[in-house]
């Protein structure tokens, strides 16, 4: 469970960005759209995709063709890339099975056609590592109680009803191929219906970061680990937009450490927990070069 002085922050921080976002909606969708190659590539190179982002970024940006590298993998990019601008046109839809099966069903088009858009049955079983996914005779149903205990009202805080939503869809894991992308698209979809920006899972951090949730998940059945990274990446997110939507100049870290003189393993490990109001593009961190370090503290003060 995530402190309340982490919870507020988030809270104060997304009251800020759909003030923002509301008198910039054309800027917002923008910001998102030059995501996409990046959001991709991660959620690709996860489940061992072999493209780079820039490689991610010609075939997205460029349209090129890559010959050194198997076809499946380009179907895989531009998939990935169609569902996920899809969902920003659409961001207030309700989350339903038809929804999930035809983000899947996108997903799978031209790689196998024959298992899209279509939950595990019979005797299509699943092993991922020492995990066995749910009985295929089962996983409609316990998809169909997922979502249905997802979209009931509740106090339960936003992060944490996403959380447990990502570490039960991944340990069902309804279908034969596809789970962990379609479970970050999921993700995004369930922050974009509350107003919130999506959120990159990186792909750099995922042995120590995002591999062991799951197996924390599936031997206590807490998902506390997942809310937690969960909240310090919607804090970037929204860091992020807020930056972009206010500040006049963007500028790295690195640099900004240097101007006021702040060791750059601080300035990293601030940048990670969140406490400066730093952000990843492209896996750099960047961060508005007048922002003055008390003007952080004051606002947790607050």
């Amino acid at each position: 469970m995530i402190s309340q002085q982490i919870r507020q922050k988030i809270l104060y921080l997304a009251d800020e960005y759909r003030s923002l976002a509301l008198a910039n909606q054309v800027a917002v969708h923008e910001i998102a759209l030059a995501e996409v190659p990046e959001m991709v590539y991660n959620s690709n190179a996860i489940e061992n995709s072999t493209l780079t982002l820039k490689e991610t970024e010609d075939i997205l940006l460029r349209d090129k063709m890559l010959r050194d590298h198997e076809i499946r993998e380009v179907y895989e990019a531009k998939n990935l890339a169609k569902i996920t601008t899809e969902l920003l046109k659409n961001p207030q839809e309700r989350l339903t099975t038809g929804l999930i099966l035809s983000l899947h069903k996108m997903l799978l088009a031209g790689i196998n056609d024959d298992i899209a858009g279509r939950y595990r049955s019979g005797k299509e079983w699943v092993r991922i590592g020492a995990h066995v996914g749910a009985n295929p005779t089962f996983v409609a149903g316990l998809i169909s109680e997922l979502l249905e205990n997802y979209n009931q009202e509740s106090d339960t805080f936003l992060l944490e009803k996403i959380a447990y939503f990502h570490a039960e869809f991944e340990t069902i894991h309804p279908f034969n191929d596809g789970n962990g992308r379609i479970g970050r698209v999921l993700i995004n979809q369930q922050l974009a219906s509350l107003g919130l920006p999506p959120i990159i899972i990186q792909n750099k951090s995922k042995r120590t970061d995002y591999y062991p949730l799951f197996d924390e998940y599936r031997r206590t059945n807490k998902h506390d680990g997942f809310t937690t990274l969960f909240a310090y990446l919607l804090m970037e997110s929204l860091h992020k937009r807020i930056a972009m939507l206010r500040s006049p100049k963007i500028i790295r870290l690195s640099e900004w450490a240097k101007q006021n003189d702040i060791a750059g393993n601080i300035v990293a490990n601030k940048a990670s927990r969140q406490t400066l109001p730093a952000f990843r593009v492209g896996g750099v961190w960047k961060i508005d070069a007048d922002f003055k370090e008390s003007n952080e503290i004051d606002h947790q003060a607050g």
